[in-house]
């Protein structure tokens, strides 16, 4: 079967493990299925372009894949309406010389819906994929044209179950269309390993209690909640550090906030290759996702295959993967409720052995849960 993947969440230079779950889906799919990935990335004129935009195509070796990188012009939210008919002609050409059997795209608005008009258009069936907030969607116009490709395409990946009522009950996905293909995890990066020589490779004292959060550095991710409640349990785990894995629109007002507060420790720890970011895992006592939204967040797999408790907010399909064997989970946007769980899971005698065997599931599960998404959905689509 010839596949084409179309998403924006893809690798680019600048962030390198930018939409590694999907890297990683198209990366097994690619054994089993002829596969061409094909990203669409919004280009700014020079005076308008976001702080947090970053652009220029990832090398191809870095990325494991067959991939091409197309642009389209934009500006921010005066072109938010028009993104995907914009999408949908940058992707003509390329979906034109292809000839894929199906297509699959990744992030409804605008690329999955972009990717529908380019269907169309063309005559081939559409499988799209919700990653999270991108059905968790609050402005209007996109909520409208979001419906659009949710009730439109063949099938509907989720990654939760979550999302999977949220595309039923507000977006009128009809529910045999859903399939939920949770993410799997990189065993062979992500297992238990040597605390102590993690903590030695990275400058982390044995003493240490230290607490991880691997993702974007901004707002949503509750990093604000986090530095507020690891200074409420400073005075009770005097050892305490925190480490920041990745980087984004945030990082100048953190290091603001690191240099004016005595304590905790906070390392900013910047984007890290994927054996890095287990090797921050195994060094940690606690890994830590106070997120205001979240689909299935794959970090939160990955801490507990490297045998790590979590603290986490109760929001998208986190309660899926932590329970109360393998972590503590508190509202959002609550920061004494987050440093009470962060002070008690410090506390707490955890089983790094029961933890790191809650998931199995690797990428080639995926893969193939997602092969049969798109044999169904060309099957269906041959029968119109």
């Amino acid at each position: 079967m010839r596949i084409l993947i179309v998403t924006s969440q893809f690798p680019v230079a600048a962030d390198p493990t930018r939409g590694r779950p999907l890297q990683q889906t198209a990366t097994a799919l690619a054994r089993i299925a002829d596969v061409r990935v094909l990203s669409p990335v919004a280009v700014y004129p020079r005076w308008a372009r976001p702080r947090s935009y970053l652009f220029k195509p990832a090398e191809a070796a870095t990325v494991g894949v067959d991939a091409e990188y197309v642009t389209y012009p934009a500006l921010p939210l005066v072109s938010r309406a028009f993104n995907g008919a914009l999408c949908a002609r940058a992707v003509a050409a390329p979906l034109a010389r292809y000839k894929p059997d199906v297509v699959l795209s990744y992030w409804l608005y605008p690329d999955a819906y972009g990717a529908l008009i380019a269907c169309r258009r063309a005559g081939y069936p559409l499988v799209a994929g919700a990653r999270g907030s991108d059905i968790r969607v609050r402005d209007a116009v996109s909520r409208w044209l979001t419906r659009r490709v949710v009730r439109a395409a063949q099938r509907l990946l989720v990654v939760s179950e979550d999302l999977g009522r949220l595309a039923v009950s507000d977006y009128g996905a009809d529910a045999w269309r859903v399939r939920v293909i949770a993410n799997g995890c990189d065993a062979p990066t992500f297992h238990l390993g040597d605390r102590a020589a993690a903590r030695s490779a990275l400058g982390v004292a044995d003493a240490a209690q230290l607490i991880v959060y691997v993702g974007r550095l901004v707002p949503e991710k509750g990093l604000r909640e986090l530095l507020d409640a690891g200074h409420e349990v400073a005075p009770r785990h005097e050892a305490l550090e925190i480490a920041l894995v990745g980087d984004g629109p945030m990082r100048v007002e953190l290091e603001t906030r690191i240099a004016a507060q005595a304590a905790p420790r906070v390392r900013l720890a910047g984007v890290q290759p994927p054996t890095t970011v287990a090797q921050w895992m195994t060094a940690a006592d606690l890994v830590v996702l106070p997120s205001y939204s979240e689909g299935h967040p794959n970090v939160l797999v990955e801490a507990l295959a490297c045998g790590r408790p979590i603290v986490a907010t109760t929001v998208g399909g986190i309660p899926e993967v932590v329970d109360k064997a393998s972590g503590i989970l508190v509202p959002p946007r609550d920061a004494k409720a987050l440093a009470i769980a962060m002070s008690d899971a410090l506390s707490r005698e955890w089983d790094e052995r029961s933890l790191s065997r809650r998931f199995s599931r690797g990428w080639d599960e995926v893969a193939a849960d997602t092969l049969r998404a798109c044999e169904e959905a060309r099957a269906e689509f041959a029968r119109r």
